[in-house]
Formats: C-alpha cells, structure tokens, sequence
C-alpha cells in the first residue's frame, strides 16, 4: 500500500464514521503534501525520521506515511477500519442487497471532499452499477452551486469519465443529474433547457424551510408537478437535534409524488434521515415511489445506503417501489 492509498483509506474511513472535519483535514493536508513532494523524498524523511518536518505531516500522519513505505498496513488505518464500518441489519439486509446505484451524491464540483472519478470508483468498489452526479444549483452559493456554464462542463466531464469507464471494461455508468433548489416560489434554480439535458434531477427545498404550513405546501406542489422533477430531495430539511422539520401538508405533497411519478428520497445522511418515520410511513400509504439515497459528500459517505434500508424496512417501504433498485436502463426509461 503507497502512502497515497493509505492516507486515502484513511479519509475514507473518517468520513464514513463521521469524525470531526479537524482530524479528516488534518489527513486531507497530509495526502496533498505527499502528492506533491519530489519523487524519493518521503523514502529518504522516513529512514531519518523527519517526514513531521514536513509542514502539513503530523505524528498521526507521518506514522501512516512511514509504516505504509515500510511495505505494512499502517496501524493506525487497521484500528479505523474495524472500528468504524457501517453496520447492516439483518433486516435491512434485502434492501441493501436490492440497491444498484446512488442517486443523489455530490463531488468537488460544489461542495464535495472528493472528485468524481473518486466517487465513481468507490461507488463500483461497494458493488453498485451506477451513481447519479447531484451537485447543488447556483442558488445554494454557500455550497459553490453550478450554474448553467459550470453544469454544462461538468456534462462533458462526465461523458469523458463515462468513455474512460467503457474503455478498461467496466459497465459502470456515472449518468448526469443535479440537486435542483426549489425557490420560493416553487419555481426551479435551473432552465427547461438545461434540466433537459440531465438523466436525473433532484429537488430540493434548502432556503426559507420556517415558511408558513401553506406556502411551503405549495412551493413543494409546484415543484413535484414539474416534469423535469423525478426526486424530491429530503423532504421535511430537518437536521437532528439542530433544526427542526419543515411544515407542509405531508398528505397533499405525497398524494402529489404519487400523482406525478415523483420518488421520495429515502436520505441516509445519520443528521437527516428524513422523511422521519411517520411520514416515511404515509408515504408508503400514498402509493409513492422511493429512492434510498446517501447524499454523500465524500467517499466514505457511500457506505451510509444501510441506514436508509434500515428505515425502509422498519416503515415497510415495499422493495418493489424504489427505483434504484432498478438496472440503469430501467431507471432511465421510467425517468424519462
């Protein structure tokens, strides 16, 4: 293992157990230093123990760095990841075991810790098909959202990715898509045109979530009625222990999903799992199709699909109505 592969193994476990962004960082300035050092220099740091002279290598980070030239599996990366692998209940076990793809994640294209041939290759490494690009939209600025000449680029990034897939003979599909905000109004953060152009689109209500019980019902109605629409995005906007649910009428805005073929996003993130479970539930009575999704942010991030399928099972999300469940070319066809 180089040490370039154990500081990433490294993030991708503190990502997937949620540690604080000050020990992630701390290894994510440590995996910088070693890409850009000379060729040989961390070989010759090492023998005279001076790769901490190195700005940006600490004790932690040099130990892994050093043991890892050392032909071993550094110490620190063996106790990480036994002690923060992502459970699967044997309930949720059938659900995980359906899933072939992740239809909502983002890169650093907005605000994502890592870039999309990353994502794509962990994606594949979990045994998924295919993943859905979601970057936030130009509206959500504090998450350096795309706008229409950003999107338009990563389109073609995105074609290139899925060419270099193809070629060293992998099926895995990285299809096109966006975490769309829903304005005020009810109004889309992004033109017919552009939202055209993409395989999947999520929307998202990320602004004014304390608007009144009527007005946010009907900015989400009108959002979830728009044919470009396939996925309404963590519905209610809650945050656990920080902020509370939105207000909307759950049963006008479920009756709509269900009405115009618009999935309820399952959200894994451990901060959101939203819809909380009585409306998860009500969804289900409303006939609605579902997506279990993991909003990832990083790599390890991808592994938090078991704790959405543990709130599936527990509300009897029936398996047969999530549509990443579905191969790709099935999920394209119902998305169109």
């Amino acid at each position: 293992m180089t040490p370039e592969a154990a500081l990433l193994r490294v993030i991708h476990c503190l990502d997937r157990s949620r540690a604080s962004g000050f020990k992630t960082k701390a290894f994510v300035r440590a995996l910088d230093v070693v890409r850009t050092v000379e060729p040989g220099e961390l070989e010759r740091r090492a023998r005279a123990k001076t790769l901490t002279d190195l700005d940006g290598i600490g004790e932690s980070t040099g130990r892994v760095i050093a043991e890892s030239l050392a032909g071993e599996t550094p110490q620190y990366l063996i106790d990480l990841e036994s002690s923060t692998q992502v459970k699967v209940s044997e309930r949720a076990r059938p659900y995980r075991d359906a899933l072939r793809g992740d239809c909502h994640l983002h890169s650093t294209w907005s605000d994502g810790g890592a870039p999309i041939e990353q994502m794509a290759i962990t994606a594949m490494s979990l045994g998924h098909e295919y993943m859905v690009q979601t970057d936030h939209s130009a509206r959500l600025t504090i998450a350096h959202g795309l706008d229409e000449h950003r999107l338009s680029e990563q389109l073609d990034q995105l074609a290139e990715v899925n060419a270099t897939l193809a070629d060293a003979g992998h099926d895995f599909r990285v299809l096109s898509g966006m975490e769309v905000d829903i304005l005020v109004d009810g109004s889309l953060d992004l033109s017919d045109e552009m939202l055209g152009r993409l395989d999947v689109v999520v929307a998202s209500v990320h602004s004014k979530l304390r608007m009144e019980k009527q007005q946010m019902t009907e900015r989400m109605l009108q959002a979830i009625a728009s044919p470009h629409v396939d996925i309404l995005g963590h519905c209610t906007g809650r945050m656990i222990g920080k902020r509370p649910p939105s207000d909307f009428d759950a049963d006008y805005v479920f009756a709509a999903c269900a009405q115009f073929g618009t999935a309820v996003e399952i959200n894994c993130r451990p901060e959101r799992l939203d819809p909380p479970r009585e409306l998860l539930r009500l969804a289900v009575d409303h006939g609605c199709w579902f997506t279990i999704d993991t909003d990832a942010h990083a790599t390890g991030q991808l592994e938090w699909q078991g704790l959405g399928c543990d709130r599936a099972a527990e509300c009897d999300v029936p398996i047969d109505r999530i549509l990443n469940t579905l191969p790709v070319d099935e999920l394209l066809a119902w998305v169109a």
